[in-house]
């Protein structure tokens, strides 16, 4: 069983960056909303479980804080996650225009950075990940005080995770 933290410690970073990407769901518009951010501020928090090639599924636990940016349709977020082998911390910044999203990340305690890029779904929004060390495709579906995601991993010995995070 340590062996399989050890190596759920070696592959956390990449993962649970991923992870953090995943919570920056956007709510379905209503008609007062002029930007799919507006719900999102405060904190969030839950759990989940993420799958790696020939292991288990292991539980994961994130909190994230949304801020509005220096618009309606900018988003600044801080993501914490950790799990039994690791914990990690994501600061993105996101943005708005006719339904397509864009935007940074940047993973501070390994120096991971990359891209975000996407669109608003009447649902949430589905968003895909890049980097040099990465790529992955996000699912999010924002309701009320709920978000749930679903992230698949390609060319990764990550298979995919799962979150609920409620607001509050």
């Amino acid at each position: 069983m340590l062996s399989r933290f050890v190596r759920l410690a070696r592959l956390s970073p990449l993962m649970l960056c991923l992870c953090a990407l995943g919570l920056l769901g956007p709510a379905p518009a209503e008609a007062e909303q002029t930007s799919p951010f507006v719900a999102l501020a405060g904190r969030w928090v839950g759990e989940g479980r993420f799958g790696i090639k020939d292991n288990p599924p292991e539980t994961v636990k994130c909190r994230a804080t949304y801020i509005a940016g220096a618009t309606i349709d900018e988003l600044k977020q801080t993501i914490r996650c950790a799990t039994a082998g690791g914990s990690i911390e994501v600061i993105s910044t996101l943005k708005h225009d006719a339904g397509k999203l864009s935007g940074e990340w940047k993973e501070t305690t390994h120096n991971i950075e990359g891209n975000l890029e996407g669109e608003v779904t009447p649902s949430g929004f589905r968003i895909r990940v890049k980097s040099t060390e990465l790529a992955a495709n996000m699912d999010v579906i924002v309701k009320a005080d709920r978000q749930i995601v679903e992230i698949q991993f390609f060319n990764s010995s990550l298979v995919g995770l799962s979150l609920v995070l409620k607001k509050g």
